[in-house]
């Protein structure tokens, strides 16, 4: 007997991205947000594709306790739509059952067939010889293992036990790390499918965290995926195939910088240069550069910038090397060149805190910028 079955977790659909600047004339929350919506498209055009009629959502399926009505609507729909394959929506700690009890009695009241809340620590019978035992996140911070009971779950003999859960391993995550590693050793899973790290990672041949199959950060370096598991019978071990189906990339890079380089074109070099529309890129800077190449590094961000979905340079560990030239770009005499020496010495002194140094380096690049820009 082979069972074949679709891993997600993390989707946040109603996320709102407030933590990404909104551009004046682009909406790249908007976009995002979309696309988070489509995930739910591609998850079931992998299954379709891959052969499999259950997709396992370990948790945080929605975002908050709360969506919007619009939000629920829509991705209960889109679900529905797919009536070819199972949706079993597991509670995490976002949508936890306690902070989202109405959403998950109008889920389990309202969504279509195909479309289950697993809201009760119980085995279910996915197929004749396949028992989904699931451990739906109570409390937003339960602080204790919620697949405890896992060991203790029943299951018909002969068939396949695939463990649903949200939470941390023990080894592997922060504060919310309360799953033993071994889970799946010592409650006798063919598979135990985890929510709630959005990076893709295996913790044992049968323990893995599928990610969110769109990103939401700048963290893992790739397009969400989701995974597509083969399990050929019970004690066999699940041939895992990872699919990709984010569409955003975040990506962020290090721009290293030597007193020689040219800052601009190092900056244009490292770019990509394909699906710009569709790349949230941050750049840190750092070493050292002129206040001219400071200036032209942060003039070449401005132009590429719009080509980006979203765009970020970080020059907060860039060092400033001050020549006399750039100090007479801004004047050579008068009341503008004594506040810029000023500025550079406050800048270089050792008896300022690293703060009111960083001050005064922001305010001379600033007025070399502005006299540029004036001169211009």
């Amino acid at each position: 007997m082979t069972f074949r079955f679709i891993h997600s977790s993390d989707l946040h659909l109603g996320r709102r991205f407030g933590n990404i600047p909104q551009p004046p004339d682009g909406n790249i929350r908007g976009r995002l947000m979309e696309a988070r919506h489509n995930s739910i498209v591609r998850l079931a055009e992998t299954a379709r594709s891959r052969g499999a009629g259950h997709v396992l959502l370990a948790g945080d399926t929605f975002d908050t306790p709360t969506p919007s009505q619009s939000v629920l609507r829509q991705s209960l729909s889109a679900m529905g739509a797919a009536d070819d394959v199972h949706w079993w929506i597991l509670p995490g700690n976002h949508d936890n059952l306690q902070d989202a009890e109405p959403l998950w009695e109008t889920i389990g009241r309202e969504a279509p067939a195909n479309v289950h809340a697993v809201t009760d620590p119980a085995p279910i019978n996915l197929e004749p010889v396949v028992s989904l035992l699931p451990s739906p996140v109570s409390y937003r911070s339960a602080g204790r293992d919620l697949t405890d009971n896992l060991a203790s779950m029943p299951s018909a003999d002969g068939a396949l036990r695939i463990g649903l859960a949200h939470g941390g391993v023990v080894d592997f995550t922060d504060g919310r790390a309360n799953i033993p590693p071994d889970r799946d050793r010592s409650a006798r899973l063919d598979y135990l499918a985890l929510g709630d790290w959005h990076g893709r990672t295996a913790i044992t041949p049968r323990t893995h965290y599928s990610g969110s199959p769109e990103q939401d950060r700048f963290k893992h370096g790739r397009r969400g995926v989701c995974l597509v598991v083969t399990i050929d019978g019970p004690g066999a071990i699940p041939l895992v195939e990872e699919v990709e189906t984010g569409n955003f990339l975040w990506a962020q890079s290090e721009l290293p910088l030597l007193a020689e380089s040219n800052a601009a074109d190092a900056l244009e070099a490292m770019l990509p240069q394909n699906n710009r529309r569709d790349l949230l890129m941050r750049i840190r800077a750092t070493g050292w550069s002129s206040l001219s190449g400071q200036s032209e590094l942060k003039r070449t961000a401005n132009r590429l910038g719009p080509e980006f979905a979203h765009f970020e340079l970080d020059t907060a560990q860039l060092s400033t090397i001050y020549e006399t030239a750039d100090l007479d770009e801004i004047d050579k005499a008068g009341a503008l060149r004594l506040a810029a020496n000023e500025l550079m010495e406050a800048a270089k002194s050792d008896a300022l805190s690293s703060d009111d140094r960083s001050v005064a380096a922001a305010a001379l690049s600033r007025l070399y910028a502005y006299v540029k820009e004036t001169d211009q």
